[in-house]
């Protein structure tokens, strides 16, 4: 079997590593790992994403989907300290590291392993955020918009980062047939924040 950040149990020998960085003007420390996406650093989609998120207007939770080690969700639950935050991943590896991020940064979040929604029982999120596993196939990030879109409360947004080259277009295309408002927030370095809102 090949070894994706996408696989539920990544079998590539585990190499734990560590490395700290600034996110909306806080030091982070992350543990990281092989198996997972982007082990060394924090991607620019994610920090771009993570830099150009606005504090949703409705009351409610949020939700990271396809969390990895967990760099956006822990760094909104420390700027959001109020709102609850809750980090989903198929990777069995990248949940049990973003539990450890949690700790190791002191915030409250909840972690779970899921395919996608499969594990997540409540809905009612004023936010859910998406740096989507676009290797794993458009299917899948198509589920992920559309179960969003379920999942969110009047006047909830979804945020999402995609490159131009890896279907920003056909993203846009997507969001619009499921959503009634979207817009793209920013666009940088061939990477597009997009918006949508369930109105």
């Amino acid at each position: 079997m090949s070894d994706h950040y996408y696989s539920a149990n990544p079998n590539s020998e585990s190499q734990p590593q560590q490395f700290r960085t600034k996110l909306r003007d806080e030091m982070f420390t992350f543990n990281s790992d092989r198996g997972v996406f982007s082990k060394n650093e924090v991607d620019f989609g994610s920090r771009l994403l993570i830099e150009t998120l606005k504090v949703p207007e409705v009351a409610g939770p949020v939700l990271d989907v396809g969390c990895g080690y967990g760099v956006i969700g822990i760094t909104l639950a420390h700027a959001w300290s109020d709102r609850r935050v809750t980090l989903i991943d198929v990777n069995e590896r990248a949940v049990d590291l973003a539990r450890e991020n949690c700790l190791l940064n002191h915030v409250d979040a909840h972690v779970l392993q899921s395919n996608i929604y499969d594990n997540l029982a409540e809905g009612g999120y004023a936010l859910i955020v998406t740096n989507p596993p676009v290797r794993a196939g458009k299917k899948v990030v198509f589920d992920i918009f559309t179960g969003a879109k379920q999942r969110l409360l009047k006047g909830g947004e979804l945020w999402v980062v995609i490159q131009k080259k890896q279907g920003a277009p056909s993203t846009l295309d997507k969001l619009r047939t499921v959503f009634d408002e979207v817009e793209v927030v920013i666009k940088k370095k061939g990477y597009f924040i997009i918006k949508a809102k369930n109105i």
